[in-house]
């Protein structure tokens, strides 16, 4: 880790996954869900006295009217009223207020979600492939001076597969492979930076991140667990269990058999608090912990985690105030607003690297006494993981994930056509993909148009 540089990273990662809808019926649902309270009088009266903390709740009263808070249940929750705030936030007047130690405006680093595969969608979620992805491409295309960065975020699939909820098995989750299959053969992406659905891990996607994702920003890890304590659905570990986590504004490698502690994993993970949230909430004392360690020698990475159906505006004008308040205080201690991506490579190694940028090459071969094949060769830089990541597209429509046998010599790699794997006759794309561990990201795409050859495109 880099010593005696006296830097703090902000990075704003926005759990990126569109508009949502709550009725007054789904509010008194998570009441009863969080908080084991019922009430017969399901009304906005009812709520509103509760926001008020006018109804006896047996000592619960408190944690009840911070969920229950403006800002936390006026969601954006339809496209209109998220276009109304992304002109709002988009905006360089807005941007440039309360600007970081070198002049830079405020940065956002948009984690997309795709919601696929469900069955019934209460809150009214948007709905299939690329759909939030495309919506957030189009707005940084238009607004190309502006540093932001899309990187992703995913939910596993609920036992019902209902798109309101959350699980915790990425093994119960077919969808994760066809997300990733479909973002490198139809959107020419793969991610180097991940944030996790209800910040919740468990050992399966933390092996399945080690394969592939150098970078996750998901530690919640918090001082006072007395609020996640006070729920269902945070007590026990149940979601977002970062309990055994470092506190520090530091990321690091975790253990293969516990992401919460510090191991011998390849991937790094840094650490956010939730913005004017009830649970974790970032504060003035978790601020000025970030620039009391970069005044002692130590970067810091300060993570920030946000909704984007929450109004974004709000909480960076709170943020940038909290931050410039403490910076006072630290004359010496430089502070910079970047994205996921530059802030682990910053933290990590004090520079963003290129010269070890990633680079392979993918050839095909038909001869006649042996089954066509794809051979892919590092040329350039190392894999992060043991393998590139493979997607295939069927002529049927059908996009899945395979692995790669392995050369005898390291860093070749051979996909075979036949019978144990997929015929050549039903395939129409071949898309692979690798990080390094600087998070530089290389996608080779291909179909096979002209017998024996293959096109990329």
């Amino acid at each position: 880790m880099t010593k005696n540089v006296k830097n703090v990273y902000f990075v704003h990662a926005v759990d990126t996954e569109g508009p949502l809808y709550e009725s007054l019926g789904a509010k008194f649902e998570r009441l009863k869900e969080n908080f084991n309270l019922k009430f017969k009088n399901k009304s906005s009266k009812t709520l509103k006295l509760l926001k008020q903390k006018k109804i006896n709740l047996k000592g619960k009263e408190d944690d009840v009217a911070k969920m229950l808070s403006g800002h936390l249940i006026n969601y954006n929750e339809n496209w209109e009223q998220m276009k109304l705030m992304y002109k709002r936030i988009f905006s360089s007047s807005f941007r440039s207020k309360n600007s970081d130690s070198a002049g830079n405006p405020w940065v956002f680093s948009w984690h997309c979600l795709d919601h696929v595969g469900y069955k019934t969608n209460p809150r009214k979620r948007e709905l299939g492939y690329h759909k939030i992805f495309d919506v957030y491409e189009r707005i940084l295309r238009k607004n190309e001076k502006i540093k932001d960065k899309m990187f992703w975020h995913f939910h596993p699939m609920s036992t019902y597969k209902e798109a309101h909820r959350c699980a915790t098995s990425y093994v119960n989750s077919p969808e994760l492979y066809q997300i990733l299959c479909r973002k490198i053969l139809e959107r020419n992406f793969f991610p180097s930076c991940f944030r996790a659905g209800f910040q919740s891990e468990r050992p399966d996607s933390n092996n399945f991140l080690e394969q592939w994702i150098p970078f996750d920003i998901s530690n919640m890890s918090y001082e006072n667990t007395k609020d996640t304590d006070a729920t269902n659905d945070f007590k026990l570990g149940r979601s977002g269990d970062w309990r055994r986590a470092t506190k520090k504004w530091e990321v690091y490698n975790p253990s293969y058999d516990d992401y919460q502690i510090k191991g011998k994993c390849r991937r790094y993970i840094g650490r956010a608090l939730n913005v004017l949230n009830r649970i974790a909430s970032v504060n003035k004392f978790e601020i000025e912990k970030a620039f009391k360690q970069a005044k002692n020698g130590q970067t810091a990475l300060v993570g920030f985690a946000s909704h984007d159906f929450r109004d974004l505006e709000y909480e960076v004008d709170y943020l940038r105030e909290l931050i410039h308040k403490v910076s006072r205080k630290f004359k010496g201690v430089k502070f910079y607003y970047v994205d996921t991506l530059t802030a682990f490579r910053k933290t990590i190694w004090n520079k963003i690297e290129e010269k070890n940028s990633i680079k392979f090459d993918v050839k095909f071969t038909n001869k006649k006494n042996d089954i066509p094949y794809i051979t892919v060769k590092l040329k350039r830089g190392k894999t992060f993981g043991p393998q590139p990541f493979l997607a295939i597209q069927t002529k049927r429509g059908r996009f899945i994930h395979d692995n790669f046998d392995f050369d005898i010599k390291k860093n070749i790699w051979h996909y075979a056509f036949y019978q144990d794997t997929l015929p050549i006759k039903d395939i129409k794309n071949i898309g692979i993909a690798s990080n390094d561990k600087f998070g530089n990201t290389c996608i080779k795409r291909f179909n096979f148009k002209k017998k024996g050859k293959i096109s990329f495109f």
